[in-house]
């Protein structure tokens, strides 16, 4: 039965310093939690459904919608293709992420500080913690540009009020991880409705569109450099430590065939929101390729459409579909800000806990990331206007490019590797192809930031001794990034997941031939996000 704690062995108890203790990771385990029963049925599906969501919102962030508003007004339905390869590749990684979590009871910056010496790790916890912010630095930006078109509030104040959010997530806490991703599956599904309703009006040609998603082709000069542009933004760092850690707030049998089960349903779960904000993704690039290319366009919105940015979207849609358009959209834009917000807090609270095993209140920790992303995006607003805040969001996305092989490389050496997963750990075959796949993302990243860097060397009208000395340090910089790369890559696997529990279908085995004491109690970190839910209730799933 499910409801028999005694039972199924859920994690193995483990301190820091790779030993075993013999106290539980809670002191007192909530009788009613979220429990996966242990049976062979698809509607266990149910159970699983919901980390796919909080991970999904990533990926139609604003940061996304800006990318894919360029893509759109620039080379219509071209480089649909990108976004379809995209998907297919951050499902993949995403399920790594996933499989991580649940096979070895850790989460990735759990992994990474049991795995590296105290400076790579604490390098790395500073890189995570830069991505969390930068990953803000849209979030916020986007929400103000929302309350602008929907109540012409001033930008600048706009980001100031976007601090009321931790208002929110303190309000959602207390309710648990069920009614949080209640919550976060009802935005994204917001987002969705408002740009389906977008593209039903817009009417863009099926044929170009379908053309355009399996069709590759790169035209013009700036086709490139928007293409890197959308696969650089599809994969966030955040989300690999997110991932890992939300899949422990379930309760699933540690048997054989229940981390199986569970790695399978987590995979669907996820291609299925993944599914969600790729449609939402094709939208809204069909939506701007169809305005931009509308013949009844004015001159003033075909010269905005040639540097589309969100708040321009919004006038542009007015003018073109209509005032309701313009709504729906900073309606979309709202919904995107807000849940962003949520799962960035979270995926932040977990990078702290994993790599320097301190914990902070959630609305400290929310407070602090959003101090660190309100204060640039409040000079830049003040300063630059709706203009310069649009330019902030490149830049974030460009800083979280540059952190991406930080997450992605110590992940697939992770869940490669036999000595943390076990039997459980990827294939050859998976191997070759998400070690492909990840050295493809990061080839490409780094080509877009050196071209960037390049660039602006070149046609920033710096002073001969300033470009000079830029290029060096510049240099000097990409060198040492290189290096560290190279470390998480050629460094060999040294520290050992205890994989008794988890790869025996006898929880009596791992007692007796590892001398590991197993616990049927949630993860700490997790168990302040469960929502109680009776075990009658889980039978019935």
């Amino acid at each position: 039965m499910a409801g028999s704690s005694s039972v199924q062995p859920q994690f193995i108890a483990s301190t820091g310093n790779r030993s075993f203790s013999n106290a539980p990771l809670i002191e007192n385990s909530d009788p009613e939690q979220i429990i996966v029963p242990d049976r062979k049925s698809w509607k266990n599906l149910f159970a699983y459904m919901g980390p796919g969501f909080l991970v999904s919102i990533a990926y139609i962030d604003p940061g996304n919608f800006e990318t894919d508003l360029q893509s759109g007004a620039q080379y219509k339905y071209e480089l649909l293709w990108i976004i379809l390869v995209a998907s297919c590749a951050a499902l993949i990684i995403q399920s790594l992420a996933a499989n991580l979590g649940v096979v070895t009871g850790k989460h990735l910056a759990e992994h990474c500080r049991n795995e590296y010496p105290r400076i790579p790790n604490f390098i790395l916890w500073v890189l995570a913690e830069i991505a969390i912010v930068a990953c803000d630095i849209p979030e916020v930006i986007g929400t103000a540009f929302a309350l602008n078109m929907l109540f012409k509030i001033p930008v600048w104040i706009g980001v100031l009020l976007t601090g009321l959010s931790t208002l929110v997530l303190l309000a959602l806490q207390q309710y648990g991880v069920r009614k949080l991703e209640l919550f976060i599956a009802f935005l994204v599904c917001t987002i969705a409705g408002c740009f389906f309703a977008e593209l039903g009006y817009s009417k863009p040609d099926a044929k170009e569109v379908l053309k355009g998603l399996f069709v590759p082709q790169l035209k013009g000069n700036g086709a490139a450099g928007l293409a890197i542009s959308l696969l650089g933004a599809m994969v966030m760092p955040h989300n690999l430590f997110l991932h890992s850690a939300l899949v422990l707030s379930r309760k699933i049998p540690r048997s054989m065939h229940g981390i199986k089960d569970a790695c399978r349903f987590y995979m669907i779960e996820s291609g299925f929101a993944l599914v969600l904000a790729f449609l939402i993704n094709v939208s809204i690039i069909s939506v701007s390729g169809a305005v931009c290319n509308s013949q009844n366009i004015n001159a003033q919105d075909q010269e905005n459409c040639k540097d589309l940015d969100l708040n321009k979207a919004s006038f542009l849609l007015e003018n073109v579909l209509g005032s309701w358009s313009s709504k729906l959209f900073a309606i979309a834009l709202l919904a995107s800000g807000q849940s962003s917000t949520i799962t960035g807090t979270y995926a932040g609270q977990y990078v702290m806990q994993g790599f320097l095993d301190l914990r902070l209140t959630p609305w400290l920790r929310n407070f602090l990331t959003r101090s660190l992303a309100i204060v640039p995006s409040l000079i830049v607003a003040i300063i630059g206007g709706s203009s310069g805040a649009g330019k902030l969001i490149i830049i974030a996305s460009m800083i979280l490019s540059f952190e991406l092989p930080f997450a992605l490389i110590p992940l697939l050496k992770f869940t490669s590797s036999e000595t943390k997963m076990g039997i459980h750990a990827n294939s050859t075959t998976i191997s070759g192809v998400t070690w492909v796949i990840g050295f493809l993302i990061m080839a490409i990243n780094i080509y877009y930031l050196a071209s960037s860097f390049i660039k602006i060397l070149l046609h920033g009208h710096l002073k001969l001794v300033a470009a000079i000395f830029l290029g060096i340090f510049g240099f000097l910089g990409m060198a040492v990034y290189l290096a560290g790369v190279a470390y998480l890559v050629f460094r060999r696997n040294k520290e050992a997941t205890h994989l008794v529990a988890l790869t025996s279908e006898n929880p009596q085995i791992a007692n007796e031939s590892g001398n590991a004491v197993v616990y049927s109690l949630p993860r700490e970190d997790i168990a302040c996000m469960q929502l109680p839910q009776r075990r009658s209730n889980a039978n019935d799933l």
